[in-house]
């Protein structure tokens, strides 16, 4: 398990409720950027054996990630989601829209954190709460590790449900990473309404036709 150190040293200072900020999706071909806000408060059971597994939403099974969100609900003063489309990923780029998701999020959530712990090197503008950073945060600051289980099962069950639309593309099993087989399914098929379209290798070179054109049956 991961122990609470970062969040302990914040309660000392009079945090109440510490937030862990991380997001799901940054990397896909396909389908929307999810982040999500977990707060715990100085309440929090910090020696609870359920919450012993919970880590980098990478490090873990799919099956193991669905139960620890469901505990990680029950346990924690507050969880939010929030879900950036890939139009406005193609607008504003992947990175803004991340730090959108991340702060409309913590906006959404009922309680409103007194201090944010955020996985990567980006601070979220605009934001009146202290906040830092923390590189590898996922796998080494529990909220933050607890919010990257959120995100990643609340955007692989989007992604589940896209793929009943969108059968030919197989994301369900890729939730829209660049695979072969989504790679394969592009080039038979051409991009679908929720791909994305300035990343390669869907993004067309300048002065140049699209790798993949879009077919009309979608």
């Amino acid at each position: 398990m991961l122990d609470l150190e970062k969040e302990l040293k914040l309660w000392e200072k009079n945090y109440q409720y510490v937030a862990g900020v991380d997001e799901a999706g940054r990397g896909p071909l396909a389908g929307p950027v999810v982040a999500a806000c977990v707060i715990l408060g100085p309440d929090f059971p910090k020696n609870d054996p359920e919450l012993a597994e919970i880590n980098d939403s990478k490090k873990i099974s799919a099956k193991k990630r669905e139960r620890l969100f469901s505990l990680i609900k029950e346990k924690a003063a507050a969880v939010e989601i929030s879900v950036i489309s890939h139009e406005v990923i193609d607008r504003i780029n992947i990175l803004q829209a991340s730090l959108l998701a991340m702060k409309r999020a913590i906006e959404a959530s009922k309680i409103k954190p007194d201090y944010i712990l955020i996985d990567g090197q980006n601070k979220i503008p605009r934001l009146d709460i202290p906040q830092e950073t923390i590189i590898g945060g996922d796998a080494s600051v529990f909220a933050i590790a607890a919010a990257s289980i959120v995100a990643k099962v609340s955007r692989d069950y989007l992604l589940v449900e896209y793929d009943k639309k969108y059968p030919k593309y197989g994301f369900k099993q890729h939730k829209g990473y660049g695979t072969k087989q989504h790679l394969a399914a592009l080039k038979e098929f051409g991009p679908c309404p929720i791909h994305r379209l300035t990343f390669a290798p869907l993004a067309p070179p300048k002065n140049k036709n699209p790798r993949f054109k879009k077919t009309p049956n979608h």
